[in-house]
């Protein structure tokens, strides 16, 4: 056969026979007598409201991308990244590798009424019906013939096996349906005597396959001559608390609908066949599962359909006591062999990204044999883990662990619709569409139901996908590539975010908030700036940091920016910065300063703040910045200045503030600067300290009005750290500030725009004891609120 030769049958037979699995024929008829027939309406119905919108969320997403081999690991690790798929996929394929060990357990199951034959007409030893019983005896070889076929043969025989399966399965679902019982003819003869008022009433009932062959017999005997048509009465604790227990074991059986996904490597035509084959087999699945209630509703009673220990449908079916044991045979092999061909092309396409931690067991896995790539060796890893769970025996606790991480992969597939439709990518153009808000609901209910049907189950599953991404991601640094989707769900939002501030009519408020950019062309040799605009964002504003790169537009200057952007962006990823980082090339700084304050804001916030930067044993460097002031302060912006030297910011211990008599529209400003710096955890144990001169007549007033500013801003700064100093009057203030300063870590000092006209850059040189010293400018007074 040649690669990629199946068509859209063995997607849906791959499906539709793991659907109608073990627990179809063992457990289906616990739930109609535990909840009744239309509590197992509900039942099928929840259910299918996760499967069906998953099922559609697949069908989208295959009919948009060419599904390769892995099926749902593929659509997550192309979605979400190779990282968070991987962690995803082990689970899946876990989840696919134990449900082996499952379905060949409750293979076991079809012979136990030939070992209870045995059992009695052959007069077996003890030793040997103990022997019998143990399922392991049975399951190990038949987990050993999956194998050979599956080595040998590959996918080519599975497939062709699967339709004879599942051609058993129908035969015994038919003989199902047509089968009759004295039940069921005693409530239709019930139904008679009431609309015909008969004086001849039924008497008795034995609860009998009506066909001869039959070898199950069940009693009831009445108390009464006549017979209550109504159940018999139940424990209603026991009906209050069994909805969502009954849920729990029944929910698997509706599970199978994305085990045709994992050939998706072999199809012709993905983007066809999985839509049709996945959807058909889920709605199929659904109308057989209502059918079925309605019939063991109305063929057994309650109490036999509630005890657990017994085949009932054997009893109902048109030969049960053959057609039901070798379609369970059918089912549960069927659905093994599906598990056994889907688990190992999904480790090897987890394999072939390369993304567990060992190279050497990443090429091993990955390898395949023939022309199809058939997964010898991720087979044979599939069979020992189904093995060594077949051989521990009980599966019930690992059972419902494997729901969870079943239920994990839908809600993730869900969300991966959702989430592509919110984005509204125009490259996002699938043949078959859902409706988001199918998808949506899909993903929620998948996640509410993981902990309504076990809590403690869905935290173990959680917890050890966490786990599993932790030890992927610290093996894969290069791999990061969550945001591959998000970034098109957040372009949406911060788009539909931005439109709506804008057009919002707001009350102008006092307020505020540092909206700042920083330029500067020493990014990389002085790096003061960058951590500058960092701190002062951190939490309470946002910061845009651009790079100008002198010249022209070109080629050259183009390709230039872009290496020094990723420079930046990889400065701002080690150092934690929550920045925007940019470059923009332009003929002068001047005309650099007056495209950047033009730039727009975010989050609904104009720019408000600049930040320049500059070395200070390189005074030259000031007259350019400052020729640029007027232009600033006529868009109102509140200017920064910071003059950086070797020393840097020294031990993040100390910030001094310096407030003048003839600054004090400042002081707002330097003090919430000083605020916001001090909450940055680089600053977390700095002693913010104010020295406010003022004449000597007035020290008490100032020191009054500073304890009042801070008090009622509620800002963290003792009032022991207020200096107010007289105004000195044989020394310049500059000197005053040398000698208190020089070992602050950063010194904070006002500067008036009149200032600067009268004395251009000398007013910010002679400060040479300090160590970095940022120059505060407001264009307007501020209010500590």
């Amino acid at each position: 056969m040649n690669a990629r030769s199946f068509g859209t049958a063995p997607v849906f037979f791959t499906a539709i026979s793991t659907i109608l699995g073990a627990i179809m024929f063992l457990r289906f008829g616990y739930a109609v007598g535990h909840v009744g027939l239309l509590g197992t309406f509900l039942i099928i119905l929840l259910g299918h409201a996760v499967t069906i919108p998953t099922a559609m969320a697949i069908a989208e997403i295959a009919t948009n991308q060419r599904v390769e081999g892995g099926g749902e690991y593929y659509i997550i690790s192309r979605t979400f990244g190779v990282v968070i798929g991987s962690s995803i996929g082990l689970a899946l394929y876990l989840s696919q590798a134990i449900s082996v060990a499952f379905y060949i357990m409750a293979f076991t199951e079809a012979f136990t009424p030939a070992i209870d034959w045995l059992v009695v007409h052959a007069r077996l030893p003890g030793w040997l019906e103990w022997v019998l019983r143990q399922k392991q005896t049975i399951g190990i070889p038949a987990l050993l013939v999956l194998t050979w076929v599956m080595l040998t043969r590959g996918a080519e025989l599975g497939v062709k096996a699967l339709y004879v399966v599942v051609f058993t399965l129908a035969l015994s679902l038919v003989a199902f349906f047509i089968g009759k019982t004295e039940y069921a003819e005693t409530h239709q003869i019930e139904l008679l005597n009431t609309i015909y008022k008969t004086e001849e009433p039924v008497k008795s009932l034995s609860y009998r396959m009506m066909d001869t062959a039959s070898i199950s017999v069940f009693q009831f005997p009445f108390q009464s001559e006549t017979i209550d048509p109504a159940p018999p009465v139940r424990d209603p604790d026991r009906d209050r608390l069994g909805f969502f227990l009954v849920f729990a074991i029944i929910f698997p059986a509706f599970t199978g609908m994305t085990a045709g996904v994992g050939l998706s490597g072999d199809l012709k035509d993905p983007g066809k066949a999985l839509p049709l084959g996945t959807l058909g087999a889920t709605l199929v699945g659904m109308v057989i599962y209502l059918f079925m209630a309605w019939k063991l509703a109305e063929s057994a009673s309650p109490a036999d359909l509630a005890n657990t220990d017994q085949l009932v449908m054997a009893s109902i079916a048109w030969q049960g006591w053959w057609v039901i044991p070798l379609g369970l045979a059918a089912a549960t092999i069927s659905s093994a062999l599906g598990s056994i061909m889907v688990a190992p092309r999904t480790l090897q396409a987890i394999a072939r990204d390369h993304v567990l931690p060992q190279a050497q067991l990443n090429r091993w896995l990955s390898s395949g044999r023939g022309a199809n790539s058939e997964p010898y060796n991720a087979t044979l890893i599939t069979i020992l883990i189904a093995g060594a769970f077949i051989l521990l025996g009980a599966l019930d606790a690992v059972a419902e662990v494997i729901s969870m991480f079943f239920m994990v992969t839908y809600g993730t597939l869900c969300l991966i619709s959702f989430l592509q439709h919110f984005s509204a990518d125009p490259s996002y153009r699938p043949r078959f569409r859902s409706r988001w808000y199918f998808s949506l609901f899909g993903a929620v209910a998948c996640f509410a139901l993981m902990f309504a049907m076990n809590a403690g189950y869905a935290l173990v599953a959680i917890i050890l996908m966490i786990a599993a991404y932790w030890v992927l991601d610290r093996s894969n640094p290069d791999k990061k590539s969550l945001a591959l989707l998000f970034q098109g769900v957040i372009f949406q939002f911060s788009r539909r975010l931005h439109v709506f501030l804008q057009s919002a009519k707001k009350e102008k408020t006092m307020s505020w908030r540092p909206a700042a950019i920083c330029l500067s062309e020493h990014s990389f040799e002085r790096p003061g700036a960058f951590d500058l605009l960092r701190w002062i964002s951190q939490r309470y504003g946002f910061g845009t940091y651009i790079h100008h790169i002198p010249g022209y537009l070109s080629r050259n200057t183009h390709l230039e920016a872009e290496a020094d952007k990723q420079r930046l962006i990889d400065h701002a990823e080690k150092s934690g910065s929550k920045i925007y980082v940019d470059t923009m090339v332009g003929s002068s700084f001047s005309s650099a300063v007056s495209s950047v304050i033009q730039l727009p804001g975010v989050a609904g916030a104009d720019n408000n703040l600049i930040l320049f930067e500059f070395a200070k044993h390189e005074p030259e460097e000031l007259s350019e910045l400052i020729e640029n002031f007027k232009l600033i302060h006529a868009v109102r912006f509140d200017i920064l200045l910071l003059g950086s030297c070797e020393r840097g910011f020294g031990l993040h211990q100390e910030i001094h503030l310096w407030i003048t008599g003839s600054d004090t529209e400042n002081s707002t400003l330097m003090i919430l600067l000083a605020y916001i710096i001090n909450g940055h955890r680089d600053w977390k144990r700095a002693r913010i300290t104010i020295h406010a001169i003022a004449p000597v007549q007035r020290i008490e007033e100032e020191r009054l009005l500073l304890a009042k500013l801070i008090h009622d801003g509620q800002l963290p700064i003792s009032e022991h750290n207020l200096k107010v100093i007289a105004r000195p009057q044989d020394i310049d203030t500059r000197t005053l500030i040398n000698e208190t300063s020089q070992d602050a870590d950063l010194t904070v000092i006002g500067f008036r725009e009149e200032a600067v006209r009268r004395k251009g850059a000398d007013l910010f040189t002679g400060f040479d004891l300090l160590g970095n010293v940022l120059f505060v400018g407001a264009a307007e007074g501020k209010e500590i609120k």
